[in-house]
This record gives structure tokens, C-alpha cells and sequence, in this order.
């Protein structure tokens, strides 16, 4: 079976290189646009793309696919490219460009998304971020067959991954991306055979993960901590969660909830701020505080709480804004 890819960013990397490790014939690769990224901005190629590299696959960047959007020409040029490569299948997975209908009809097989949620629950572009940020015990993979609504299509295979207490995203994308690799190889594998029994997604349970924005990071400690335990665990390792503190920002990349006897302290007010205790902060309800653990200030590196606080003044009675 000969594979068309399609994707960008590790967890998409991580299924190329189980489908090239499996011997899939793999005639080109679809992946974004190189960025730029880091300090220097410097044009920073996608792991798909270096994956691809490193192994003499050919490379497309069209930065649309869609005939009727603001770039028909690189669009058509990219169908005409799809067209003349000999595929029965195209897999997709987290790459970041609309698939049109258009797209969607080229491989004889059709395209088959590997997408990071239990769906229909978190459809859309956040599905790990979300899942964990809602608190939600369990998570999985779905092997789905696109079709022109967003993670809408019929599954193919379905399999759940337990979310612990200890889990960020980091850690979590890593678990679903290797999971996503091996059910993509089984799934191909069965379709060489033969057809695969496709399951409709219900109709109940349907959820949007939206997008992350920088905005979000910036933490309310009018919620209440375990809510702002679980959004620490949702944006680590991006963007990182943060709040200012005499006008300075430090960011916050680990915390948990505890339960603190009844205060009267406003919300995000300093509680304690010691090597032994962490440093503690009001929330939301008075019941519960949230222990900072691992921080970081501008400039600076992400240390644990002992280590920073020798470095950053910090004393019971301050308070930290939104």
C-alpha cells in the first residue's frame, strides 16, 4: 500500500515514522510552511519535515489546499502534485490545513485522520489541552475516515488511554502519539485486506476543543485550585501558565491543589512562601489553596520551588493579579 502523509508537528512525526518503520511505501509528505521559531526567529523546519528528510521522502509546503481560498494557484498546483503521485491512501494527523472535498476524493482509499480525543468528544484543534484541562479521566485515539465537517467522520478504530493525576500535556501527547502510531499501522494493515467496518460518531457527547490562545495562560485565582491545577497540567508544556506579582510575571509550570484550613485571605494572596511548604496561594471557595511548586521567572530558567525562591522575594501577604 502506498501512503500519502499529511502533517506537521511531532505528535504527527511520530506516526510517520511508524508507518515508514513498518515498511509503508511512502511517496511524499505533506507538512506546513517552515517558521520561524526560538529567540533568533530563525525559519525552523516541522518534524514531519525532518523526518522526511532524513529518509529521502519527497516534501510538499503548499500553504493552502483549497481551490476557492486566497492561493487557487499553489492549491491547484498541490492537487496536480497528489493527482500524479501513485497513493491509495493519505493519512493525516495534526496537520494544520483545511482538506477540502476536492483533496479529500484524490486517494483511491480516501484520507484517514489520526486524531488525539475519544470522539466525538473534543473535535477540533486542542484535544489533549482540553481533555485535561476539563478533567476528564480518560482520553484515546480515534482512527477516523474524513469527511469535509471538522473530525466529523466515520471511525475506523477506537482506543482509550487513562489520563493519571500526574499528567501534563507533554507527557500525555507523548503516551497518545505512540499510541496513534501503532493503530495507524493496524488500521492500514486491515485495509489491505479488505474494507474496514466504519462506526458513525453518536450524536451526544459532541465537544469543541478550541484552539489555545496566549491569552488563556494568564491564571484567575477567583477559580477555584484544583480548576487551576488542572489548566497548570493543560498548558505545560505550551504556552505555560502565568500571573504577576508586583508587577513582575512568573510563570507557573507545576501545582496542586490542597486543602488549607477557612480563610479570610482574597483570592490570590500569598499563604506561604517557604522551601518546606511552597508557595501557597488563596483561591477561590477558601476550603483549598493552590502549592506552586515549579516556577519561573523572566529571564530566568524553570526551577523548583527551593531553588527559586532564594532568588525571587516572596513573603506571605502579597498578592498575585490576573
Amino acid at each position: 500500500m502506498k501512503v500519502v502523509f499529511a502533517g506537521t508537528p511531532e505528535f504527527a512525526a511520530v506516526a510517520l515514522k511508524a508507518l515508514h518503520d513498518a515498511g509503508f511505501e511512502i511517496p511524499l509528505v505533506l507538512t506546513q510552511p517552515d517558521r520561524p521559531a526560538g529567540r533568533g526567529m530563525q525559519m525552523h523546519a516541522s518534524a514531519v519535515k525532518q523526518f522526511a528528510l532524513q529518509h529521502q521522502i519527497p516534501v510538499a509546503q503548499p500553504i493552502s489546499l483549497r481551490l476557492d481560498g486566497k492561493y487557487p494557484e499553489i492549491a491547484r498546483d498541490a492537487h496536480t502534485l497528489l493527482q500524479a503521485t501513485p497513493h491509495d491512501v493519505m493519512v493525516v494527523a495534526a496537520y494544520g490545513l483545511i482538506l477540502p472535498p476536492s483533496a479529500l476524493a484524490i486517494p483511491r482509499l480516501g484520507c484517514i485522520n489520526i486524531h488525539g480525543s475519544l470522539l466525538p468528544r473534543w473535535r477540533g484543534a486542542a484535544p489533549i489541552h482540553r481533555a485535561i484541562e476539563s478533567g476528564d479521566s480518560t482520553t484515546g485515539i480515534t482512527i477516523m475516515q474524513m469527511e469535509q465537517g471538522l473530525d466529523t467522520g466515520p471511525m475506523l478504530a477506537v482506543e482509550s488511554l487513562p489520563i493519571a493525576d500526574t499528567d501534563n500535556t507533554g507527557s500525555l501527547h507523548d503516551k497518545l502519539a505512540a499510541l496513534g502510531g501503532e493503530m495507524i499501522v493496524r488500521v492500514l494493515r486491515q485495509l489491505e485486506q479488505g474494507a474496514l467496518p466504519a462506526t458513525v460518531q453518536p450524536e451526544q457527547g459532541v465537544t469543541y476543543a478550541a484552539k489555545i490562545s496566549k491569552e488563556e495562560a494568564a491564571l484567575d485565582f477567583g477559580l477555584t485550585a484544583e480548576v487551576l491545577a488542572r489548566k497548570i497540567r493543560a498548558f505545560n508544556p505550551f504556552p505555560g501558565t502565568h500571573a504577576s506579582l508586583n508587577g513582575m510575571i512568573v510563570k507557573i509550570w507545576h501545582a496542586e491543589a490542597v486543602n488549607i484550613s477557612a480563610t479570610n485571605a482574597v483570592s490570590g494572596q500569598v499563604l506561604a512562601a517557604n522551601a518546606h511548604e511552597g508557595v501557597l496561594i488563596a483561591c477561590a471557595g477558601g476550603a483549598s489553596a493552590l502549592r506552586l511548586t515549579e516556577l519561573q521567572k523572566p529571564g530566568g530558567k524553570r526551577l523548583p520551588v527551593a531553588e527559586f525562591l532564594p532568588g525571587f522575594a516572596m513573603t506571605p501577604g502579597q498578592v498575585f493579579s490576573h
